[in-house]
């Protein structure tokens, strides 16, 4: 709290008083701190003193501030007196005789005192500057937190430290909030600012002036539900006086910070990297345009990361219709009919992976149970939607009576949202349900026609040799794909001419068409000689026609005539990632961020094949070769050739067949036929490893010690010099912080027992947050050095081929 006012008494008397002459963190009411004197934390971490923010002491302007000591690079975590600086270096810090803190510049003006108490015996309290950044205000004999008269902490400025609280305290008349720097030079108040909502809130907010700006989602019981999980506790307290949330690091020995940038309007964390006595940049938010307070308007989710894309919730249409096509959102959307109000379930629509809307303005019980939270909500018909608060126990209630804004789709799963769906919705649902109870039936009617009439197929076609064209349909009915004529293939592909050829997929040659209606396209032809191609061939089309995911390769269609099976794929105009990142001439085009993008962009593909498609997919062969590139460079999951398909809870299982890749196959797999979600986790690591080193595992070994790529990435990590493993065509263009974690994970994956490896769950969550990361065990190094080559001879009629990495071994049972 600034003040004007003039104290001459004190300040007459606090001349007199002796200054700090020696390294310290503490003075006390006999003493002083003047300018050029300082405050040191007993750790040596902080300091504290008078500075100038152009880092010269021949300013006129002068600030009572906190700093890292240990640190080159002056970085002030805390100002006092942040609107009134001094105009000159005369100024110091006293306690004054009613035990408050101030300072006083050279003609005895007050310019700074905090708003406490007074107290009686000021001869008795001392100023302490902590190990953790917080100055205190206490007595002598008293170091119990709970009893400090005042601290640095209650005020924050621009800085959040470990230990600090952002959030409110209605008992002590308390707001923890950070306000931005007006500029690099300037610690007075700027217009961008950090905390909570009074009320009951239990999100984040940034304003930009009085206006939100971004909010992170509210606290599901573990973390704000539009966030990543961090690499440090994280804790949050709500109670009728105090509602707050704090932070607390795992190891003090690793100096993290963040802080509001003005300029940027974002907030940063940045950690300190010892090596390089540089700050590194390590996670900015907003991250994207999705992250901006409500772009979607009303009952409109958010979904892109640089590109913006909004949707309609199902029961909503755009409230402007032209706007919406317009791709301008702001209106958002509205009911597509009348509310349903009513007692049944079937009332509400459940809404999966979104950030939880605003909660300004909704109604919270944090000891009510969701069954509970349900009913209430079903008998009220002002309520729009409701969710459980906390993800661990399924607890606590959350309800909105007003309209749902800043809806999101999460990167992290969190509680599941229940919205009120419309009168039309229900209808359709009732639709549904009738067609489901019909077609039973009508099954059952035609059943009996059904096994007379394949029964009279069935011995039809083992008395008759079926023409090519018959057996064409015969297979096209088994599929549910759009069929391609055989011929129009021919003709897109130039007769599956060599120079029409994009590479060599698992069991077949891929090549490049052109349909009539001038559509591009990827052909692959299923080489005759695999002795798997139609088994493969359908396997794909099944598995593919299932999947939609962005992330993976679309398949469009299908060609069967005689011998000849061709799948259909959307072209990808850039190929596999194997044709940049083995290539000496491309890798430089996979610069850093796009290659963290594909990284990314696969660990959320093999996600969505291991949890969230219809049916959990075992890749089997992941590798560079496998990954094709879009346009814009975007990673998505090709070549469903080996892929095995489990339902229910089932997740692993085991073959006498071992088909996969050299350099890619996790042990207990080549070994045993044992495959899981946890084998294409290793491969993922294997893949991941490669993306950053920018060297192929299997076939090439480092000339100086005969080892392949894990057992070089495990030596580097061991010799505590991971950063020697990224790929030397990136120079120093990469984030550092951003690689060693890649690099961290990669081991995680590829460890020798599957146990020890994470999901891909897990996966995405340490590359996308900042959780300190277990320490690797020793991966699986069972690579067959093999010479790999690849004989495969194309004609205008047969196609016949090798294929070069994928492997088929039998084995003993």
């Amino acid at each position: 709290m600034v003040c004007y006012t003039f104290l001459f008494l004190f300040a007459e008397i606090s001349m007199l008083l002796p200054s700090i002459s020696s390294a310290t963190d503490t003075f006390n009411g006999s003493q002083s701190l003047p300018d050029g004197a300082t405050l040191v934390s007993k750790d040596g971490t902080f300091e504290m003193g008078f500075f100038s923010p152009s880092n010269s002491n021949t300013t006129t302007n002068r600030y009572l501030g906190i700093w890292y000591k240990s640190i080159p690079v002056k970085t002030v975590v805390w100002v006092a007196n942040r609107e009134n600086p001094v105009k000159d270096n005369s100024s110091k810090l006293s306690i004054s005789t009613q035990g408050k803190l101030v300072i006083l510049s050279n003609n005895s003006t007050l310019v700074w005192s905090p708003n406490t108490a007074e107290v009686t015996k000021a001869q008795s309290i001392i100023v302490q500057l902590l190990d953790s950044g917080n100055l205190v205000v206490r007595y002598e004999n008293d170091s119990n937190p709970r009893n400090f008269l005042w601290e640095s902490f209650d005020y924050p400025c621009d800085t959040f430290l470990p230990g600090m609280k952002i959030g409110w305290n209605l008992k002590k008349g308390l707001i923890w909030r950070l306000t931005a720097w007006k500029n690099w030079d300037d610690p007075s108040p700027g217009n961008f600012s950090w905390g909570m909502e009074l009320g009951n809130t239990r999100e984040l907010v940034m304003w930009k002036g009085s206006s939100e700006y971004y909010r992170s989602g509210p606290w599901n019981g573990v973390r704000f539900s539009g966030k990543n999980t961090p690499r440090y506790n994280l804790e949050f307290n709500s109670t009728p006086d105090e509602v707050y949330y704090t932070y607390k690091f795992v190891s003090n020995s690793f100096i993290t910070r963040v802080v509001l940038n003005q300029s940027l309007y974002s907030r940063q964390r940045y950690n300190w990297i010892k090596e390089n006595q540089t700050w590194s940049l390590y996670s900015v938010v907003p991250r994207g345009k999705c992250d901006s307070y409500n772009v979607c308007g009303p009952y409109g989710s958010c979904n892109g990361g640089e590109s913006l894309h909004c949707e309609c919730l199902m029961g909503f249409k755009p409230k402007s219709v032209q706007n919406y096509k317009a791709l301008d959102w702001s209106q958002g959307c509205e009911p597509s009919g009348p509310w349903s109000c009513g007692t049944k379930d079937n009332s509400f629509q459940k809404f999966s992976g979104l950030k939880l809307p605003d909660t300004t303005r909704s109604w919270i019980d944090p000891n009510l149970t969701f069954e509970n939270c349900k009913v209430k909500c079903l008998e009220n018909c002002s309520c729009i939607a409701y969710a459980n608060l906390d993800i661990r126990d399924g607890g606590g209630c959350i309800i909105w009576f007003e309209a749902l804004v800043d809806l999101v789709v999460a990167s992290l799963p969190g509680p599941d949202l229940y919205i009120r769906m419309t009168a039309s919705e229900i209808e359709k649902r009732g639709h549904k349900i009738l067609v489901a109870v019909l077609i039973p039936v009508i099954f059952l009617t035609f059943v009996i026609v059904f096994i007379f009439t394949y029964s009279y197929w069935r011995k039809r076609k083992l008395r008759e040799k079926t023409s090519e064209e018959s057996k064409s349909e015969s297979s096209q009915g088994d599929l549910d794909l759009p069929f391609f004529d055989f011929p129009a293939i021919i003709r897109a592909t130039n007769d599956f001419s060599r120079d029409k050829m994009l590479g060599q997929g698992g069991f077949g040659p891929v090549y490049r068409g052109t349909l009539p209606d001038g559509q591009e396209i990827a052909a692959k032809r299923l080489c005759s000689n695999t002795g798997q191609g139609i088994q493969e061939f359908k396997n794909e089309v099944i598995l593919c026609a299932k999947l939609q995911h962005r992330n993976l390769v679309k398949l469009l269609g299908c060609s069967i005539q005689g011998e000849e099976k061709v799948l259909v794929y959307e072209y990808m105009p850039n190929k596999s990632l194997d044709s940049f990142l083995f290539d000496s001439s491309k890798k430089g085009i996979l610069n850093w961020s796009k290659r963290l993008n594909i990284i990314h962009g696969i660990a959320r593909g093999l996600l969505y094949l291991h949890q969230d498609s219809r049916l959990r997919i075992i890749h089997r062969d992941m590798k560079a070769s496998n990954i094709l590139l879009d346009n814009e460079l975007n990673p998505k999951i090709s070549d469903f050739g080996i892929a095995r398909m489990f339902r229910g809870n089932q997740t692993e299982g085991n073959t006498k067949q071992v088909v996969g890749t050299y350099g890619y196959m996790a042990p207990e797999y080549t070994i045993s036929g044992l495959f899981s979600i946890k084998s294409d986790v290793y491969s993922f690591g294997v893949l991941l490893l490669e993306i950053v080193s920018g060297k192929k595992n299997g076939g090439i070994f480092f000339q100086n010690h005969g080892l392949n790529l894990l057992e070089h990435a495990w030596r580097l990590w061991k010799e505590d010099a991971p950063m020697k493993l990224v790929d030397a065509s990136l120079g120093d263009t990469f984030n550092i912080s951003e690689a060693l974690r890649c690099i961290h994970v990669g081991l995680l994956c590829v460890q020798l027992h599957p146990d020890n490896r994470p999901n891909m769950a897990s996966v995405i969550f340490m590359l996308s947050g900042e959780n300190i990361l277990q320490e690797p065990k020793e991966p699986g190094f069972l690579v067959a050095r093999m010479k790999t080559a690849a004989e495969c001879s194309t004609s205008n009629a047969i196609s016949t081929c090798t294929n070069e990495l994928t492997i088929t071994l039998p084995q003993a049972r």
